[in-house]
């Protein structure tokens, strides 16, 4: 499901892809429900692909989101994106204890939890990695 939701570069929020075409990703967004043109040049990336840095290995994102989904009981989350750092950094301790703290920011933290509002309030509450047909 998470390869289907896209971050663009310099645009808020998320994006679902709705068609590709030659040069160009037709998306939609999230919060607003509008559809705009991502282009080649748009910095465009899936959240399937992202992971978050630990002291081991690297963790997928979907992995890092159903742990806050559980956390969390299936609602949005319990702390503000814009909480001072010390409580963005212990809640994702208590989320993955294993983090990497000198390469997972506080803003790193702050759009994981943006994210994670996003997604629920959409109603995607799936992150597993699982694709249809498999």
């Amino acid at each position: 499901m998470l390869k289907d939701i896209l971050s663009i570069s310099g645009k808020p929020g998320l994006f679902k892809l709705v068609s590709s075409g030659k040069n160009m990703l037709i998306v939609e967004s999230l919060l607003d429900a509008k559809r705009i043109p991502a282009y080649s040049k748009d910095k465009v990336v899936s959240l399937g692909d992202i992971a978050i840095f630990t002291e081991t290995a690297e963790v997928k994102l979907g992995i890092v989101l159903e742990a806050i989904k559980l956390k969390e009981n299936g609602a949005a989350c319990s702390i503000d994106s814009k909480a001072s750092n010390d409580q963005l950094r212990k809640y994702m301790l208590e989320i993955l204890p294993e983090y990497d703290k000198d390469r997972v920011y506080p803003s790193d933290i702050r759009k994981l939890i943006l994210w994670y509002n996003i997604l629920i309030n959409s109603g995607i509450a799936d992150f597993s990695e699982v694709e249809k047909g498999e």
